[in-house]
């Protein structure tokens, strides 16, 4: 099969690699029909992720189709549609029982892309299949579900429920990429009073701005003096980082409130300065995270059934096989416009045509 492998910092190439196999009872071969790429893959390719070694094939989210299964699988079977999740469950462990599947000792959490073979490729195997890919509605379409294997559980999870939004909160968002977007929009479910968002391309304010923001400002543009402005000196109830940069982070603390909460999501390859000799006295929470995805069946529900933006997202298609640019267009999004980009296989064929006989 074809693939995107990582071959150091800055380096990638889509080549011929080894089909994959059964390795354990729990897992499942999945035909990929839809894959996008995540800021976290962009982090990957600049060096910011070490344990991610050359050889390995990037990707953690994806649809696509069983087309094996392992003898201990018992939810799903070939022929099925499926989301497979960023984060893959052992079921037995500590964490795993604690509905906490991202810090799973058990041979799960983030392994696809990161430590094992992931999903920008045109087959994938899945570990603990049972825990770790969902059923899709039919009327659900490919491009769409993808949005549900990372982005909107990791910013639901990390960046919502871990920030405490409530109904009235002030809320931050700085970075309007993909996951700062899907942060406003299920910020929205808990009617704050207002949501605020940051970011350097104007394009991506727009979109804030489409998926709910009230208010928006560029990076360069005094955001904590318009944060000041429209909380009348007080600060944010909830700052969500979602750049992955120092710059960033320690712009967040700045504009908390007293007692209010700092929810990072954003993936940090350098040190970043936290200024207790200013937060020590003001009671801020901070909060870090992995995504554990026990969020994601709900989110399916809601995306199902219309309460989630989900095209609205996606920038920019492309085939399977056009990876290399795909990555192109996504790291240059200032430039492009890019958000989500999809990239999906040929349809299947399920029947061949046989040419009549001749007589």
């Amino acid at each position: 099969m074809r693939a995107l492998v990582f071959h150091g910092p800055g380096r990638t190439s889509w080549q011929d690699v080894p089909d994959p196999a059964i390795k354990d009872a729990a897992d499942a071969i999945v035909r990929v029909d839809a894959v996008t790429i995540c800021g976290t893959d962009l982090h990957i390719v600049k060096g910011d992720v070490p344990e991610v070694t050359p050889g390995r094939v990037l990707g953690h989210e994806a649809v696509g189709t069983v087309v094996e299964t392992g003898g201990d699988v018992r939810t799903v079977r070939p022929g099925d549609r499926v989301l497979i999740s960023c984060i893959s469950a052992c079921g037995r462990c500590r964490f795993c029982r604690e509905a906490r599947y991202g810090q799973c000792r058990g041979g799960g959490g983030w392994v696809l892309g990161h430590t094992i073979d992931g999903t920008q490729a045109e087959y994938v195997r899945v570990p603990f299949a049972d825990l770790s890919v969902h059923p899709l509605p039919s009327a659900l379409p490919s491009h769409e579900a993808v949005l549900l294997a990372d982005i909107f559980p990791t910013s639901y999870e990390v960046g919502v429920l871990n920030g405490r939004v409530r109904p009235g909160d002030t809320v931050v968002v700085v970075g309007a990429g993909p996951i700062g977007l899907a942060a406003i929009a299920t910020a929205s479910l808990y009617s704050p009073y207002r949501t605020i968002a940051v970011d350097l391309a104007a394009s991506r304010l727009a979109a804030a701005r489409d998926l709910g923001a009230d208010a928006t400002a560029g990076a360069r543009e005094e955001p904590e003096k318009l944060v000041e402005d429209l909380t009348d000196g007080l600060g944010a109830d909830v700052v969500i980082e979602a750049v992955g940069v120092p710059e960033a982070f320690e712009m967040c603390t700045r504009m908390v409130r007293p007692g209010g909460r700092v929810a990072n999501i954003g993936v940090h390859g350098k040190p970043a300065t936290l200024h207790l000799e200013d937060l020590w006295i003001k009671d801020v929470t901070l909060t870090t995270g992995l995504v554990d995805t026990r969020s994601t069946p709900m989110l399916l529900r809601m995306m199902a059934a219309g309460r989630l933006p989900g095209a609205a997202m996606v920038t920019h298609r492309f085939a399977l096989d056009a990876m290399e640019e795909a990555y192109h267009v996504f790291s240059r999004a200032g430039e492009t416009g890019a958000l989500k980009v999809v990239l999906a296989g040929p349809p299947p064929h399920d029947a061949v045509a046989v040419p009549p006989q001749e007589q």
